[in-house]
């Protein structure tokens, strides 16, 4: 059984602003491996926007150069599978111009979900934000930090705070990738 497009769902990797170790406020470089899986998963389980979130001018070529190799020519006769995933891809600027980009086709207002590998006060379970993915109408905009996570201010501007993913023991630093899909899986899975 084919699950439905999670059409009001999509996902923005964000590579500003987000912190480093030192807790400065930077922009962050982009993965060609979590640009391809992420990608993959988002498309694995209906998703039909994933967002790659840089000022980077440098940055958003090489998502472009890397998208476009398995769109076009060589890459994308190669590949068919690889070229369906990329092709949900949209590079922009800040997280506004995915807000925007998003908003496009809902009525209502984008909401945006915001996730951290530490517990936040006023989180909400996977189990409850799945309830409200039922509502077909309500656009969601589920936001992953790069680095070491998202700054306090988009903390602040989010409408909804995601609970983290909870491994066996203490130690909790999952690629952003890894938790991408367990997050979808949570989200949009059969179960």
């Amino acid at each position: 059984m084919l699950l439905p497009p999670a059409a009001n769902l999509a996902i923005a990797l964000v590579h500003y602003p987000v912190y480093n170790k030192l807790h400065e406020v930077v922009t962050t470089a982009l993965t060609n491996l979590d640009l391809h899986d992420i990608a993959r998963s988002s498309r694995t389980f209906g998703l039909d926007r994933f967002y790659i979130v840089t000022p980077s001018k440098d940055q958003q070529a090489l998502a472009l150069r890397i998208t476009g190799h398995w769109q076009t020519g060589w890459g994308a006769t190669y590949n068919p599978d690889r070229k369906e995933a990329l092709e949900i891809i949209r590079v922009v600027d800040s997280l506004g111009c995915a807000v925007s980009d998003f908003q496009t086709g809902f009525a209502e207002p984008v909401k945006t979900v915001i996730t951290s590998a530490g517990n936040r006060p006023g989180s909400i379970t996977c189990q409850n934000f799945k309830q409200l993915l039922g509502n077909a109408e309500k656009p969601y905009l589920l936001l992953l930090g790069t680095g070491w996570g998202l700054t306090e201010e988009c903390f602040e501007t989010a409408d909804l705070i995601l609970e983290p993913i909870a491994g066996a023991g203490r130690y909790n630093h999952l690629s952003v990738r890894s938790a991408a899909a367990i997050m979808l899986d949570r989200l949009t899975g059969m179960q």
